[in-house]
């Protein structure tokens, strides 16, 4: 019996390596999925998610936790939509995704037949580094070779659109013929760039030249975290983390700032606005006012990525390549610092921070306070663990609380900011790394958003995973939090109760319901026992946490003047202005004692 181009379709992901595909099935893909159930032991397998959203998130978080690229799979129109949002994710963060698409049978195509989009005209943009539609099956080889090779080389996601009715006919390799694309067996390659030598070495006279470094790494320093600390130590520098790069060096290294931002630390604030030099290593992060003055620093960049040099700051050196392979050859250029006193202040302001965090978590709330969760996580979160954070007002407190050390790794949706994707990350995560524990911390609205479904996706494939833990933290404080903070904060209006209040329920009562064990915690005193049984178990296992929407997520640059500001404009109509303004005066506090005590 002749190979059906949908069989040829799964030898080749075969080829390349692809253990799973994450997606839902429909018609627009009935030839592939026929295809799943022949291949049935030989793989890839079919890891069915509740939405094409979802298996797109999942595919991401796969590719970002392994390294290598994800697969995901939708039928024609609505699933091909469905997909968008996590296919932007990956985009944004620079995240090798190849996506396998239906679309109707060629014969309707043109005829507005149910189901029939544009999916070219659709996936243009969120794949514009490779987009192609197959049309005959000479054209496969070649077209999902170059998905591939794009998305592992470029970092970005691609798409290959294939009809359903040729996913059912026989399958017929290219000639050696004119008009006929032939392609090379799938390998993986690993190029390695590393500048010129006369620029590393430009690099090295203006980090030498300075006396308070500052550096800020991103995920694309992640292959270098031992060289980052030798130049750290170097040139005295301290080190700052975007938050795609949080978990490249662990926390307990005493002159790591931690995260940077809105979302970050008070120390890399101070850190940026008094040094002399920076050097970025691997980031793209957006935020400029957090970056030292613009002519403040003299600066060096180091990316992968040409299209990434000189966005966020005006460097005066450029540096083109690897992150491992040009720090390799600039450090031997590098000279010590004689004089210790930045690196000294840094490091006391780190642990002048990491004491004004623990009061912080620490101070009483109504009923638990959102900080103390991620406090009592890092306490006991194996050192193996894989963390993942939804977009909202918990992401501050995996920004700001959470103490990465050993292997731990983490991410989050960092570019797009999308709500939704901690629950899916995770699943992607554990494909990923079946032998390691996995955590997703989820806003209450995230997890109405979409998580719920996916704990039926988390039952369902438990058995597949050698370590089967995974903890669903949800935030429960039925608040879209981190938006009527802003409303607040930026906009000078009281919360809106419509747009802003959630629909109270269980969550607790919800994972038992699909198949996930689960804990409700009321009282901070809970907490640690509650993680501890968490960790302990021999499955997933969800913590219902009743949090305080009023814990402030205060700015590392803000001033009693803002947070009177804000507290003003609470009280125009606030529903629980006092409350808020309390849980804001005795969380800004805390900084004042740790001033104090220095």
């Amino acid at each position: 019996m002749a190979q059906q181009v949908g069989d040829y379709v799964l030898q080749r992901l075969r080829e390349w390596g692809v253990r799973q595909v994450f997606g839902y099935p429909g018609d627009g893909i009935n030839g592939l999925i026929a295809a799943f159930g022949r291949a049935a032991g030989e793989g890839p397998a079919f890891v069915q998610a509740r939405h094409e959203e979802m298996a797109a998130f999942e595919a991401t978080g796969y590719a970002k936790f392994s390294g290598e690229v994800g697969v995901c799979a939708a039928t024609s129109g609505p699933g091909a939509i469905h997909l968008l949002n996590g296919l932007y994710d990956a985009k944004l963060d620079h995240v090798p995704v190849v996506a396998i698409v239906g679309q109707t049978a060629r014969s309707a195509m043109g005829g507005s037949y149910q189901q029939e989009v544009d999916l070219q005209a659709l996936f243009k943009d969120v794949a514009s580094e490779y987009l192609v539609e197959v049309n005959v099956a000479s054209q496969l080889p070649n077209a999902l070779d170059r998905a591939f090779r794009i998305a592992r080389t470029r970092r970005a996601p691609t798409a290959v659109i294939i009809p359903s009715d040729l996913q059912e006919e026989p399958y017929q390799p290219p000639e050696h013929a004119f008009k006929q694309v032939p392609s090379s067996p799938p390998q993986v390659m690993h190029p390695t760039v590393v500048p010129a030598r006369s620029e590393i070495e430009r690099a090295a006279a203006v980090l030498n030249a300075g006396s308070k470094v500052a550096i800020l790494i991103g995920q694309g320093a992640r292959n270098a975290a031992d060289l980052v600390v030798e130049v750290a130590d170097l040139t005295g520098a301290g080190v700052a983390k975007a938050l795609l790069g949080k978990d490249v060096l662990a926390d307990d290294l005493p002159f790591v700032t931690g995260s940077i931002g809105l979302l970050g630390t008070r120390p890399s604030y101070e850190m940026m606005r008094d040094c002399d030099t920076l050097l970025m290593i691997g980031s793209s992060f957006p935020y400029t006012q957090f970056l030292p003055d613009l002519d403040q620093a003299r600066a060096v960049q180091i990316d992968i990525d040409g299209g990434m040099i000189g966005m966020r700051y005006p460097a005066e050196v450029s540096l083109l390549g690897d992150a491992k392979a040009t720090l390799t050859e600039l450090i031997p250029l590098l000279t010590g610092k004689s004089d210790g006193t930045w690196r000294e202040t840094i490091e006391s302001n780190v642990k002048r921070w990491w004491d004004t965090v623990e009061r912080q978590s620490m101070l009483a709330a109504k009923p638990v306070n959102p900080m103390r969760v991620v406090w009592e996580l890092s306490r006991c979160v194996p050192e193996n663990a894989i963390i993942t954070a939804d977009s909202g007002s918990s992401t501050n407190w995996y920004a700001r609380c959470l103490r990465f050390r050993g292997r731990m790794r983490g991410s989050l949706s960092g570019t797009l900011a999308t709500m939704g994707p901690a629950v899916p990350y995770a699943i992607g995560a554990k494909f990923a790394h079946p032998d390691r524990p996995a955590v997703a911390l989820v806003g209450d609205g995230a997890m109405q958003m979409n998580g719920l479904a996916e704990l039926m996706t988390i039952a369902r494939y438990r058995d597949r995973w050698s370590d089967p833990r995974l903890v669903i933290c949800v935030f429960h404080n039925n608040d879209l939090n981190q938006v009527t903070w802003e409303l607040r904060a930026m906009g000078g209006a009281p919360k809106f109760e419509e747009s802003q209040s959630l629909p109270d329920i269980s969550y607790a009562d919800a994972a038992r319901g699909l198949g996930v064990p689960s804990i409700a915690v009321d009282h901070p005193d809970q907490l640690a026992d509650a993680w501890a049984r968490a960790f302990a178990a021999d499955g997933p296992m969800l913590l219902d946490v009743r949090c305080d929407p009023e814990v402030p997520p205060i700015p590392p640059h803000a001033t009693w003047d803002q947070l009177e500001s804000t507290a003003q404009a609470v009280l125009k109509g606030d529903p629980d202005a006092w409350h808020l303004m309390l849980q804001g005066a005795k969380t800004k506090a805390q900084e004042f004692v740790s001033a104090v005590r220095r």
